[in-house]
């Protein structure tokens, strides 16, 4: 019988986030040897990283980093929120981030066309995500550039990593109200910076939507234009960024607040974990 106790199979599980029956089979396999059995895991994770391939990945984290006035966040996606929240991996995702920044990508494919240690990031990660019995996959990285960048991550559960990070990029001294507007972004999850970000095609759908609703309704001919703007605006409010009500005060608008503050923001990023 091998050596090895059920402390030392919760510690191999909690190092590898691997199931139960597959840590005990490697510590059997390695005689209770902790390093050795990590090795098992290891290769036969690879040789099924195959059968992995069309899982689904929708938990995992989202991980950001600041230096000076440039800003870049990841979203590294896992199977399980067991693996989420395991220490391998969100050593993994510090990884990743640091190849991000150090290789000043903005995508997820100029991450994993990057090398670390001579090979192919992208392999790095399939290893990785064998090694703790998942698939593992790079969504989204996105960089921000400004004056100054202010982060913010949410934990949308309190037991699993950050699965919501926010980017605000902006100019001026308040970095109070820049942290309460990345709050505002992270909770109201705007779909555009400002209403010049719209695609005009998209304004027009909503245009024409507003007026067929209105002539559905018995609207007056007349009050149609009045209607239709108003309508519009409503489309603006919910999906702009800048014409959002602020969630702290919803009577004032974000830019109305930023303003108030002799803060300009200039772009946002809003990641979630899946969405």
């Amino acid at each position: 019988m091998a050596n090895y106790t059920a402390a030392d199979i919760k510690a191999l599980r909690e190092k590898t986030g691997a199931g139960m029956m597959d840590v005990k089979k490697a510590l059997d396999e390695a005689d209770g040897d902790q390093a050795k059995a990590i090795e098992v895991l290891r290769v036969k994770g690879l040789k099924g990283a195959t059968k992995r391939e069309g899982r689904s990945t929708s938990d995992g984290l989202v991980a950001t980093q600041v230096d000076g006035g440039v800003g870049t966040m990841i979203e590294l996606n896992s199977e399980t929120d067991f693996v989420a929240k395991s220490d391998p991996f969100v050593a993994l995702a510090d990884e990743v981030l640091a190849l991000a920044v150090s290789s000043n990508a903005d995508s997820a494919e100029a991450v994993l066309e990057s090398t670390k240690d001579g090979k192919p990031v992208s392999e790095f990660i399939t290893e990785s995500g064998a090694t703790l019995g998942e698939k593992v996959a790079l969504r989204r990285v996105g960089r921000l550039e400004g004056a100054s960048v202010e982060s913010y991550l949410h934990r949308t559960n309190k037991d699993l990593p950050p699965q919501v990070g926010v980017l605000l990029a902006y100019e001026g001294d308040d970095s109070s109200v820049a942290h309460d507007v990345a709050v505002h972004i992270a909770a109201m999850s705007p779909k555009y910076f400002s209403r010049e970000d719209v695609p005009a095609d998209l304004v027009e759908n909503e245009r024409r939507i507003a007026e067929d609703t209105a002539k559905n309704e018995g609207k007056p001919e007349k009050a149609l234009p009045k209607i239709i703007e108003g309508r519009v605006n409503g489309f603006f409010k919910e999906n702009c960024l800048l014409d959002q009500g602020f969630a702290k005060d919803p009577k004032q608008s974000v830019s109305k607040v930023l303003e108030a503050a002799g803060v300009k923001a200039t772009g946002f990023l809003r990641f979630r974990v899946g969405a």
